[in-house]
């Protein structure tokens, strides 16, 4: 059987105010579904839900996660910050959840994939925090949220030598795509960074201690069609999520037996 990948989406709440969007919706760009599909995962678009039980009941229906991009950043409450510059902030119910899920997914070494902010939300969930806004705290002549579409790569990124991500795309070097105006800041202390832009903001994140825990910065998705590096990211997660499978399934049998 193909490994089950929870993958989270956006969600908007709603609001009575506004006669288009009063209803709660979820969204997700079919390019996530479309690249797991085609690397061999079954892609399961997660709900929303609370309690320690549900979540664990949940996480055991799965074989890897994939925490999603957002057009709308984590609240800094959640790394100690306050706000310091105007941006949306998305929904608390995503963020609890992705949080909660990001927590889990490292204690169980579940393979996970986090995805721009999906990477910021990985990197917070294990105690590191946030560039809250690029152009306003950093000295850079990289744009990172430019004007062009997200199937067009912006800059190229430095990837660590002898890094999980460096032996995954068999190179030291590549051009990205790039939709961001946050970055990690201070590193989580079980992760490192592996991956840089010229100037210096974090592209990349791996966990040393797991099997494949790894965020990026850029929307892999977008150039998976075309770039077999993206298409190597993509098919080693699910390759790692059918391992966690595969030891499920034998210590399930030794509990049986």
């Amino acid at each position: 059987m193909k490994p089950v990948i929870g993958v989270t989406p956006d969600f908007h709440p709603g609001h009575q105010r506004d006669r288009t969007q009063r209803e709660p919706t979820y969204f997700l760009r079919a390019r996530y579904l479309k690249a797991l599909l085609h690397a061999g995962g079954l892609p399961l678009v997660l709900p929303f839900f609370t309690g320690a039980s549900t979540v664990r009941r949940i996480m055991n229906m799965l074989h890897g996660l994939v925490i999603t991009g957002s057009g709308s950043d984590l609240s800094p409450e959640f790394y100690g910050e306050r706000q310091r510059f105007r941006f949306p902030c998305m929904s608390r119910e995503r963020a609890t959840l992705e949080l909660t899920l990001a927590k889990y997914a490292y204690r169980m070494n579940m393979p996970t994939l986090g995805i721009c902010g999906g990477m910021q939300t990985l990197n917070v969930a294990l105690g590191g925090t946030l560039i809250q806004d690029i152009p306003s705290e950093l000295s850079s002549s990289v744009n990172h949220k430019p004007i062009r579409s997200a199937t067009s790569t912006a800059h190229v990124i430095h990837i660590r030598s002898q890094s999980q991500l460096a032996r995954i795309l068999g190179r030291e070097s590549l051009r990205v795509n790039s939709s961001h105006h946050q970055s990690v800041k201070q590193v989580a202390s079980v992760l490192v960074a592996t991956a840089t832009a010229p100037d210096g903001v974090i592209e990349a994140l791996e966990a040393p201690s797991r099997t494949f825990i790894v965020g990026v910065q850029w929307h892999p998705e977008y150039l998976y069609d075309r770039d077999p590096a993206q298409q190597r990211l993509f098919r080693t997660f699910i390759k790692a999520a059918q391992a966690f499978q595969a030891s499920r399934r034998t210590s399930f049998t030794h509990r049986v037996t």
